[in-house]
């Protein structure tokens, strides 16, 4: 059995939920915070901090025995373009990345330009920085290892949730469900299961190109090379959502790594053979346009290796993307069944995902009919073993690109992200509380159709053609009908825009306006929809969060 493929009762059971709270095993199973933060997303890290650095206590629940959720799981790199247009709690977590490679490295190493002044790190770097700045916070208790259950209302206000345990042990006397009431909730989950839970309305899917007007919404196909939109395109709506990947950290350094002795189980090369057909028409080759921090490796260019976009980062390691250009792309499509599923429903399409993903390095390493030059390329990376040390080298947090998104009292569509008129000029809102500014960007949405030979259908690669640095409005993270709770990362936007919005960068400033929107609220007794905005942005300022565009 190949190293990866643990049994999945041994898996599950190396999910036990952890408390870093100061309640010992029998602790009561009803507790109180002034905040209740579902979901420790570096979106949800930053409400929990944004909200206890204004007085409040803080409960900040886990699903998974980590927090830092894509950050600390895989993803490498901060998705950010133009650094001024993000500060905040995120330039504090930024600077001390900083700080920790300067003391690594040494501040004339040659390698310390790899960490870009903090915005490339380690998964295991990011996970201890957080958890740092989370010890920071006493009024803060982490609660690791919990699913949500279910939510309680009075009325239209969201009162309580009750969350469990992720693996039933046996042991429930000490590990027993836990009950939550709070003041005020933050769903700051990918999937917005809260959302859910709560009775909140949401979208799930793509809208059509004729319900907000949007030029790139519903079923497209689109030139990324051209920037055209294409032929069999036709706008409608549908349910699919982009393609989910695991987002790997591999390491150069073969006295800190492994590779696969075996392949996955349920390993099938039919899934990646098509990767040939992508090298003879050369969709492998290298962009027309090199751009920084797109994964772009000069040595991997017209080589199967470029199925992989990878990003050296400091430490002999790197960030590993699973390219979505190539008509071979195989993930498409896995992830259904996954936002409205069971836990088994979603244990089981990680582990699909998961093992897609080992198949994918298997083949490029070890397949016989992989030019021998270009295994010996892919035979240069190892899986790890200073990182995710609980879970054999390999990634913990699925990357789920897209799942609910609120309808709430603004949406935010794609006219939003870049501008309107000729000129494309932003809009303003009196309640912008963050700024936005990376390109939309969105994996495919199905595999590979007959006659499909330039692009897979849903994928919009990168519009920075199009997209500017836009105001973000506090009415995204407000729903329409329920009380008590804010929605900084799942929130209100159409797909297309939510292309953009969802990076983590951009999720931690509106985690950070969510946790001091959640004081307001708290402080004049009012629902989170009729604070005063104008003291929630006098107040980011203060923090130096980006509120508004430059006049």
């Amino acid at each position: 059995m190949a190293r990866f493929l643990v049994p999945l009762v041994v898996l599950l059971v190396s999910l036990l939920p952890i408390s870093s709270n100061l309640f010992g095993q029998n602790s009561p199973s009803e507790k109180e915070a002034d905040v209740v933060v579902y979901g420790a997303t570096p979106g949800g890290i930053s409400a929990a901090i944004s909200a206890a650095r204004m007085g409040n206590s803080v409960a900040l629940i886990a699903y998974q025995p980590h927090v830092g959720g894509m950050t600390t799981s895989g993803l490498g790199k901060s998705d950010i373009e133009k650094r001024e247009m993000i500060q905040g709690l995120f330039k504090e977590f930024i600077e001390k990345v900083h700080a920790h490679y300067l003391e690594f490295y040494g501040e004339n190493h040659p390698d310390l330009p790899l960490s870009h002044d903090g915005y490339y790190y380690e998964p295991s770097v990011a996970e201890a920085l957080f958890e740092e700045m989370l010890a920071a916070e006493k009024q803060i208790q982490v609660y690791k290892g919990y699913r949500l259950l279910r939510a309680s209302k009075e009325g239209n206000r969201l009162t309580s949730i009750t969350v469990s345990p992720r693996v039933e042990t046996g042991f429930r006397k000490q590990r027993s469900e836990l009950h939550f009431r709070g003041q005020v909730f933050i769903d700051a989950t990918y999937e917005g299961d809260l959302i859910a839970a709560a009775g909140a309305e949401y979208r799930l899917g793509r809208e059509s190109r004729d319900e907000f007007n949007e030029p790139h919404a519903g079923l497209i196909y689109f030139d990324y090379k051209t920037k055209e939109i294409l032929p069999g395109t036709t706008g409608e709506a549908d349910e699919r959502l982009p393609a989910y990947t695991y987002r790997l950290c591999l390491t150069t350094d073969s006295e800190n790594g492994f590779q696969l002795t075996e392949p996955p189980d349920n390993y099938d090369r039919s899934h990646y053979t098509a990767y040939f057909d992508d090298l003879k028409s050369g969709l492998l080759d290298g962009p027309k346009n090199f751009k920084p921090g797109r994964g772009y490796n000069p040595a991997h260019f017209g080589t199967l290796v470029r199925a992989l976009s990878v990003t050296n980062i400091p430490n002999n390691k790197t960030d590993v993307n699973i390219n979505p250009r190539p008509l071979a792309f195989p993930f498409p499509e896995l992830n259904q069944g996954y936002i409205e599923g069971d836990e088994l429903t979603r244990q089981e399409i990680c582990a699909q995902h998961r093992n897609r993903v080992l198949g994918l390095i298997w083949f490029l390493q070890n397949d016989g009919e992989v030019p021998e030059a270009h295994r010996k390329i892919a035979r240069e990376y190892y899986f790890p073993k200073d990182e995710f040390t609980d879970n054999n080298g390999f990634p913990f947090q699925l990357y789920i690109r897209e799942g609910r998104r609120l309808i709430g009292e603004y949406t935010l569509v794609e006219q939003d992200i870049t501008g309107i008129g000729e000129n494309r000029e932003p809009r303003r809102y009196p309640d912008s509380i963050a700024v936005g500014e990376f390109p939309i960007d969105s994996f495919p949405c199905q595999q590979k159709q007959p006659g499909d030979t330039i692009v897979l259908e849903g994928y919009l690669g990168l519009l920075d053609h199009i997209t500017r640095p836009y105001e973000i409005p506090y009415r995204i993270m407000v729903p329409q009908k329920v009380d008590g709770l804010l929605v900084p990362v799942a929130a209100s936007t159409t797909h297309v825009a939510f292309s953009s919005v969802r990076m983590e960068p951009t999720w931690m400033a509106l985690g950070q306006a969510s946790g001091v929107a959640a004081h307001l609220a708290i402080k004049h007794d009012l629902p989170a929809r009729g604070i005063p905005t104008e003291e929630l942005q006098q107040i980011l300022k203060s923090q130096n969060q980006v509120v508004n565009l430059p006049e």
